[in-house]
């Protein structure tokens, strides 16, 4: 019956049901120790070993630990085969060997490190040697390897204390602890609707498995931290860092990786806060400051032509909407697809759109307004459209990856193909870092969404390398990129953002993005889900996260026309307000959804860009922390009240430090549950107090979200006198 109706909408003629993820690990068994084998220790590192397990010391602080009684160290003989459509990638992992078991047969120092060694024992047996040595940036660093040419993925496990939480493993829109998952750590498509029904039904019988699930996303990668305030990161610079990986949280007491590789640069960390943990595993990176133009107001997305943008921006204006941007994704031209509006992927201004567009961006900027754009890897053939064809141009030099017989790769973009720039081509990276410099960031352009990066396919013949090892490395080739198109066009306040990613990008991008949400407010992909996803990507690297105001994804599924609510799109603004940057999205249906600049929706646009400007003081401190530091700015309670009550709430957050938010996360809703930690809160807006400590429901009416700053921080006054300056205030 549904099948029928799809057909008939024309949305497609066949259907598929599409399995799950078979990512099945090894799991470890028994952990022995050669008699005789006693503890290590150089300076201030220390391996201590128990009947039992094995536990790595610095400064006498535990960094490490095996889980009891159980092998840290395990291999396999496994391949993994890949189902590929539209950037949608299924693994599928066939297993012919496993080690469990294994012996540890001897702990020595070293010269400044420790050397662990021994054998997992099966036929043939599999020797192993952990080498253990301090970190910079505080922790252990641990090269883990393996010589066995039998082997295809090794694994390691950290000991936890039982139930305790886990976090992170990139951008996972999932609840903020992880526990009880098993976790395919690869870069892709992240679905639409990921469970959410009946729209994931639809699409992944219609579109091939396009549904995805909660495990699907554009940014994952093999980095956590638990609630004992320990941390482990494959090393972001190391080989295997780009390897296809396995996260298994499934017993309480543990967390494994198994990693596709011989060998494996792991970096442990502890600290006595979450804060602390956090920074010491981001390490020394010197991360982008955020242009300071970025808030000043909102970045509104607008599209469709001069007029269009100059009508835009003069009605929000004159609705007293606090304008700081614009953003502009159809400046190459537009193309209608089965899927919504979609863009000409040629990355030159479109004369037929925008016959003016160097002197419409001068007008803006004269107004205080920036220009940002939009440009992704690929390319796709412009014969017959003005301007350079960029596509021949590539194909011609050979810079586009290949497919099977040598030609350029034709990806299907839904109604188009396109073609990815090969980033392992010197000469191709150079080239089109001078196409972002030349025509992307040409004529005051100061910046743009860099979008995709997340679909390689496995099977691409390169100029270098092997697109199966690289897939989960591609998004930083694409940085790379973009970086060296912003240096060269000479913007020191270039403002780029991206969906996918890697845990090493923190260094060539101020600012990333949750990708595209559906126009609903679950936490399957819809609002919520933007605020795990914010959660887990915070831990895990990404700084400064933000999501597209009121969603991107808009489908009409037959049975339900997904389109956004007046009142989603007021909420959705409410949670941005309290963000690091205040953007918003048209969608792939424009037409069809409400805009932030629609006359209806302007009060309620006024109002959050309002109170983002009241802001910006104490903002400018939360990005000053999250840029030096790498603690995030918008984050999940734990990072401020670890293991507290407050830490279990995943539908609230703090923007830095001091500011506690708890959006209203359904419709409907005129209160929003509050987990307050210890203390005495006070509501910015209307001067109430309430107790820490305690679960309470807060009145939350549209245009006045719950948040709160601790009675005793200092900038409860400063904030409250902002708000008030900004007519927020609704205290009697």
């Amino acid at each position: 019956m549904v099948l029928a109706l799809v057909a008939a909408a024309g949305l497609v003629t066949w259907a598929r049901t599409f399995p799950a993820d078979d990512v099945e690990v090894v799991r470890p068994t028994k952990l022995t120790f050669a008699p005789g084998v006693g503890g290590a220790r150089v300076q201030d590192l220390e391996a201590v070993v128990f009947g039992d397990r094995l536990q790595l010391q610095r400064n006498e602080r535990v960094v490490w630990t095996s889980p009891i009684n159980q092998s840290f160290v395990t291999a396999a003989k496994a391949t993994v085969k890949y189902d590929d459509h539209h950037g949608y990638f299924w693994p599928t992992v066939s297993t012919g060997r496993e080690w469990t078991t294994q012996r540890v047969d001897s702990v020595r120092a070293q010269g400044d490190r420790i050397v662990v060694s021994g054998v997992l024992t099966g036929s043939p047996q599999v020797p192993y040697t952990m080498t253990i040595a301090p970190r910079a940036a505080g922790g252990l660093d641990v090269q883990l390897s393996t010589t066995s040419t039998a082997v295809d993925a090794i694994g390691f496990q950290t000991g936890r204390t039982p139930g305790r939480g886990v976090h992170g493993f990139g951008e996972q829109f999932d609840s903020f602890d992880l526990s009880g998952r098993l976790i395919p750590l690869l870069v892709r498509e992240q679905g639409v609707g990921r469970g959410e029904q009946p729209v994931t039904f639809l699409a992944d019988a219609t579109q091939h498995g396009a549904g995805g699930t909660r495990q699907m996303t554009y940014a994952a990668y093999p980095t956590f931290v638990t609630d004992d305030l320990r941390g482990v990161r494959v090393s972001p610079t190391s080989p295997e860092a780009g390897a296809f990986a396995v996260a298994d949280t499934r017993n309480g007491d543990r967390v494994g990786l198994q990693v596709w590789s011989r060998t494996l640069h792991l970096e442990l960390t502890a600290a006595e806060s979450a804060t602390g943990l956090i920074t010491q595993q981001q390490g020394a990176v010197t991360r982008p400051e955020l242009a300071s133009w970025t808030q000043d107001g909102l970045i509104v997305g607008v599209q469709g032509g001069s007029a269009k943008v100059r009508d835009t921006v003069r009605r929000l204006k004159a609705a007293g909407v606090r304008v700081a941007g614009v953003w502009i994704q159809d400046w190459a031209g537009q193309r209608t697809t089965g899927f919504g509006d979609r863009l000409w992927w040629t990355w030159q201004p479109d004369p037929t759109r925008y016959p003016d567009w160097k002197g419409l961006v001068a007008e803006l900027q004269s107004q205080g307004i920036r220009t940002t754009t939009y440009v992704n890897p690929f390319l796709t053939d412009a014969t017959g459209r003005p301007g350079t064809n960029l596509y021949a141009q590539a194909a011609d030099r050979g810079y586009l990856i290949r497919d099977a017989a040598g030609k350029p790769y034709q990806q299907d973009q839904g109604g188009f193909s396109a073609t990815m720039v090969d980033f392992t081509n010197p000469a191709a990276r150079q080239w089109f870092s001078q196409v972002i410099a030349q025509h992307v960031l040409a004529d005051g352009v100061v910046g743009f969404m860099a979008d995709f990066g997340e679909g390689l396919p496995m099977d691409a013949r390169l100029h270098s390398g092997d697109a199966r090892t690289l897939h989960n490395r591609w998004p930083k080739l694409w940085a790379d990129t973009v970086k060296a198109g912003c240096a060269a066009a000479g913007r020191t306040d270039c403002v780029t953002w991206f969906r996918s990613g890697t845990p090493d990008m923190a260094g060539d991008t101020p600012l990333f993005w949750n990708g595209d949400q559906l126009v609903t407010w679950s936490a399957d992909d819809g609002l919520a889900s933007s605020l795990l996803g914010t959660f887990s990507s915070g831990v895990s690297g990404w700084a400064l996260n933000h999501s597209d105001l009121g969603g991107y994804t808009s489908v009409n599924a037959v049975v339900k026309n997904y389109v956004r609510s007046p009142e989603l799109l007021q909420r959705w603004g409410e949670v941005a307000a309290f963000g690091v940057v205040l953007r918003s999205h048209e969608g792939n249906r424009p037409a069809q959804n409400r805009q932030v600049y629609d006359t209806a929706e302007l009060a309620a646009t006024a109002r959050n860009s309002r109170i983002f400007a009241a802001l910006a003081p104490y903002r400018a401190t939360v990005l000053a922390e999250a840029t030096g530091d790498g603690v995030p700015a918008v984050r999940h309670t734990w990072v401020n009240w670890p293991n507290t009550t407050a830490a279990a709430n995943d539908r609230q957050f703090f923007l830095g430090r001091s500011l506690l938010v708890a959006p209203v996360l359904a419709e409907g809703s005129r209160t929003a549950t509050v987990s307050f930690p210890p203390g005495t809160w006070v509501n910015i807006f209307t001067g109430a107090s309430y107790s820490g400590g305690l679960t309470t429901d807060v009145p939350a009416p549209l245009g006045t979200p719950a948040a709160f700053v601790s009675a005793d921080d200092p900038w409860l006054p400063k904030i409250r006198a902002a708000v008030q300056a900004q007519g927020l205030s609704t205290a009697n």
